[in-house]
């Protein structure tokens, strides 16, 4: 690999001299992204771009193109043969520019350098707006994160207002919500046959507009579910609520339904997913010829902080069992775990320890959560009827099958690899599903064994978890265990640490400001990690973000499930007044988070908090 920095010809191209050196006389796809064009398999644009190509199609990339300007990005590479297709890149594009105090972030992990300025505010509809301006005639495509959170009516927390979905304002033809592989591939294959665009309706985990009482092809195993209309979430926020709670069901169901939503004089359909990623699947989307690496045109520009913390990572599922309220992977990768093989992931190993930069630490071996990898329902026929939102909350589903064992095999065989010199697990670990006892002993043995294993072999002197709070009334809000089982863990965490004579540190992730949370609860908060001995550092504000539970409760102050009123710190004062509770210790906050307390009358909790 000692000249791939420099063979232009292993990526895909992303400017017409790029195209006239492979003697491309026309381009298939062109795909525009807001981040960087890294050929990585955790970026969506490189994926997508290597899906296609190994379709045979030739494909081009252009990142950030300048919307500014005379539009000139948009234009350079003419029309592409078969379609457009446009993601706004790896982050919603305004939880990438804004923080959760709505002030303007200092850099950007996915440009160069960490610059601001390389993508707009709604990065997706801006580009898909020039580019239906430009090339009306051409089929757009959209999909990523932020078109896919954004796929009905939602709250806006950066404008304070509900937006409907994202097709009515992109204008483009088709959206390809959650992961988009098998979605983008049956569309290509339709579209390189001749098949119109709008006629293109029967292909899952996507969504387009028609006319209210347009008739259009559907499959006859798809029953339909209609949400309210954008204007009656406009009107009643019950209503919005309420129309969450369907698309979370729906979104985990193995046999979901179709959704629809009226929206002005459009109907917005939502098609069911596609099952969950089988392993061969899943490989083939990993084994695909990525270099690795940022394209060449960023050569002696900078870093992209992004890349870095990735560049030595591996990725070994997706999917998350979790359906935390505040999160959105199971939103957007699927409440069910799509695991690859062992070989995949150690094949891949093997291509890391041969990058020119490797030094032999791999930084991450996990997925959205650490722990999850080669985990399913026992019984699928039992998962086929379930519509629970999380497999692990309020208890771990006897149904699933928790043991530890194929990540301690899959783990004991990177650490064998000569080349590896260690493998960090850099994802957060569900603890809930090591320490729960599942009357299965030799599950529990292996769980608690893989506990050990990652202490003693996979942490790089810090282990990352997220209790996220101490109240257990907020905790069961968030769908999170009692904070009972942190307490026990970093019992355990500790014990280990003598056993192994290792001197590590437990890093717990907590959020400020989460519908249910008042200022006692952040107090005593405070008074519970004082007296375990931590000083806070991992922390953040709750950020609405768009097709969450906690974002629904924000704007609307109902619960989606019970339409029970929840109280949630919504203005500036309020959430800066929670969030001063996590530095208790530092001078500047003391006297304000006193008289915070006197005003509620528990003189108690400012006993405990500065005895």
């Amino acid at each position: 690999m000692s000249d791939i920095k420099t063979d232009i010809s292993l990526w895909l191209p992303t400017s017409k001299k790029e195209t006239n050196q492979l003697g491309w006389d026309v381009i298939d796809v062109i795909l525009f992204t807001g981040d960087a064009y890294i050929d990585h398999p955790s970026f969506g644009a490189a994926v997508i771009g290597r899906i296609l190509e190994a379709e045979g199609l030739k494909v081009a990339i252009v990142p950030q193109p300048n919307w500014k300007d005379d539009l000139r990005d948009f234009k350079k590479l003419g029309k592409p043969r078969l379609f457009f297709a446009v993601t706004g890149g790896n982050m919603d594009s305004m939880v990438n520019h804004y923080t959760a105090g709505k002030r303007k972030r200092s850099n950007d992990a996915y440009t160069v350098g960490g610059n601001t300025g390389f993508r707009p505010d709604y990065t997706t509809i801006t580009y898909s707006k020039i580019i239906k301006e430009l090339f009306p005639d051409v089929p757009l495509v959209i999909g990523g994160i932020e078109a896919s959170l954004r796929r009905v009516t939602h709250y806006d927390y950066w404008s304070d207002k509900l937006m409907p979905s994202i097709l009515v304002d992109s204008n483009a033809d088709i959206l390809f919500y959650g992961m988009g592989e098998k979605s983008i591939v049956e569309f290509t294959q339709l579209i390189k046959k001749g098949v119109p665009v709008s006629k293109l309706t029967t292909i899952p985990q996507t969504a387009f507009l028609i006319e209210p009482d347009e008739k259009y092809a559907t499959k006859k195993n798809w029953d339909e579910f209609g949400l309210f209309s954008h204007e009656d979430c406009l009107s009643d926020k019950k209503k919005f609520a309420r129309n969450f709670m369907h698309i979370e069901e729906e979104s985990n169901k193995m046999e979901a339904k179709k959704l629809t939503q009226k929206a002005g004089n459009k109907k917005v359909v939502v098609n069911p997913p596609w099952p969950t990623f089988k392993e061969k699947e899943i490989d083939k989307v990993y084994d695909l010829p990525y270099t690795r690496l940022p394209h060449p045109r960023y050569k002696n520009k900078g870093a992209i902080p992004a890349y870095e913390m990735i560049r030595h990572s591996i990725n070994i599922h997706r999917g998350c069992f979790g359906g935390c309220t505040f999160c959105t992977i199971s939103a957007h990768q699927g409440k069910f775990i799509a695991s690859r093989s062992e070989k995949s992931i150690l094949n891949e190993v093997e291509k890391v320890t041969k990058m020119p930069d490797f030094k032999g630490y791999i930084s991450d071996l996990g997925g959205p959560s650490a722990n999850m990898y080669k985990m399913k329902g026992i019984h699928e026929e039992i998962c086929k009827k379930c519509k629970r939102p999380s497999c692990i909350f309020p208890a771990i589903c006897k149904n699933l099958d928790t043991n530890h064992k194929p990540m301690l095999d899959l783990y004991e065989k990177v650490r064998n690899n000569p080349k590896v010199k260690k493998a960090f697990v850099g994802s957060g670990i569900r603890y809930d599903m090591i320490l729960e006892k599942t009357g299965n002993e030799e599950t529990n043995k292996n769980n608690k064994n893989y506990l050990r294993e990652v202490i003693k072999h996979h942490v790089s002197g810090r282990l990352k978890v997220a209790p996220e709070h101490s109240s257990d009334e907020v905790l069961k809000f968030m769908r999170k265990p009692s904070f009972n089982l942190f307490e026990q863990l970093n019992t355990e965490f500790i014990k280990i640490n003598n056993e192994e004579k290792l001197n590590q540190q437990l890093i717990p992730y907590f959020i400020s400001s989460h519908p249910g949370s008042k200022s006692e609860d952040m107090a005593n908060l405070a008074i519970k990690t004082k007296d375990m001995n931590f000083r806070l550092e991992q922390v953040q504000d709750f950020t609405p973000t768009p097709m969450t539970l906690a974002t629904v409760v924000y704007y609307s102050g109902y619960h989606p499930y019970t339409l029970e009123k929840i109280y949630t710190a919504r203005n500036k004062n309020a959430k800066e007044n929670q969030r001063k509770f996590f530095f208790w210790y530092k001078r500047e906050f003391k006297n304000s988070i006193i008289q915070d307390l006197k005003s509620k009358g528990r003189e108690d909790l400012i006993k405990k908090l500065f005895k």
